[in-house]
């Protein structure tokens, strides 16, 4: 294989780790919501809310791992959600990036007179701007055999690079369900969302490469066990092109009376790639939760079951009163 088209493949890579072109996701997925779904742009009990999160993997394999930095901004006005978001990439020993700014907005439709019902359409639309400094590369060309071998970047690569920057529009939808009734025991939800809408073409090379639209089907249920306990069972499942990725879950929060917190807990499984467990806390306006990957790939000989750490944050604001409520299910 030419070593040019190898490097851009593994710069595609996702989270997971395996050569197939798709966009970077994260493990704990639902922690940041309009990552997930522009459906849950303000689908939230509060006035808005920030959140952050942050994962670098492959450390174990890599001097540079892949890390993906998110900050996400919402707020719900009336029926109608709005919201921001700025996704940052980075890949490899060319330093490929990924920037990526995202403007959302969805609105809420209840299904009956309780508002128990709920239907949730949005959508995302802003710019990608890709870039790798491909000189610091070395390629099939450049190898030399004088003095026992090796790479001399003095060689022209003989590849024929377009330029080392683009800027990619994108545009982002989805749907969402949930039953949102605060003293029942079952909170069920399901949402579907597609990325990558535009289909841009997207390549450093001379040559044609569009951007596959990356799928999403997510679901579950939240439930109350009891007034201090609740479990929540999810799937997520990805289609990008000929890749296929179903990630299982199961949550738990405990209410700690003593400390007027719930602690949070989960473990989840993606399908021939990675066991990931989680631990956080809610306290007030606060939710702070960090995650780690054990790779279970054909990769966990040589990165011994070293996978990906992930933190993440959110501060949500809520109305008055709001924390006196049974809490809402969490989508």
């Amino acid at each position: 294989m030419n070593k040019s088209i190898f490097i851009i493949a593994i710069l595609l890579m996702t989270a997971t780790g395996r050569v197939s072109g798709q966009d970077f996701h994260m493990s704990m997925y639902d922690a940041a919501p309009t990552f997930l779904n522009p459906a849950m742009t303000g689908v939230f009990n509060g006035d808005w809310r920030i959140h952050t999160h942050y994962r670098t993997q492959w450390k174990a394999v890599n001097f540079k791992p892949y890390t993906t930095s998110l900050v996400s901004f919402d707020a719900p006005y009336k029926n109608w959600g709005f919201g921001g978001q700025i996704v940052n990439y980075r890949a490899g020993i060319g330093n490929y990036n990924a920037l990526q700014g995202l403007m959302s907005l969805a609105y809420t439709v209840p299904l009956d007179g309780d508002k128990k019902h709920n239907i949730s359409l949005g959508a995302q639309f802003g710019l990608t701007q890709k870039s790798v400094e491909y000189q610091l590369h070395s390629f099939n060309n450049q190898y030399t055999t004088a003095n026992g071998g090796g790479f001399n970047t003095g060689i022209s690569s003989g590849e024929d690079f377009a330029s080392q920057s683009i800027i990619l529009p994108d545009m982002n939808t989805g749907a969402l369900y949930f039953y949102s009734g605060q003293q029942s025991r079952l909170n069920p939800f399901v949402g579907f969302s597609a990325f990558n809408l535009f289909r841009p073409t997207e390549s450093f090379l001379v040559m044609d490469n569009t951007l596959p639209i990356r799928m999403y089907v997510h679901g579950g249920a939240r439930i109350n066990v009891s007034e201090t306990v609740y479990l929540l069972p999810k799937a997520l499942w990805m289609k990008q092109q000929e890749f296929n990725e179903l990630t299982i879950a199961l949550d738990a929060g405990i209410y700690m009376k003593a400390a007027e917190m719930y602690l949070l807990t989960g473990l989840n499984y993606r399908n021939s790639d990675a066991l990931i467990f989680f631990l956080g806390a809610k306290k007030l306006n606060y939710i702070a939760k960090i995650g780690y990957d054990i790779n279970t790939s054909s990769l966990a000989p040589a990165s011994t079951g070293r996978g990906g750490l992930e933190i993440s944050f959110t501060y949500m604001s809520q109305k008055p009163g709001s924390k006196n409520k049974k809490i809402c299910p969490k989508l």
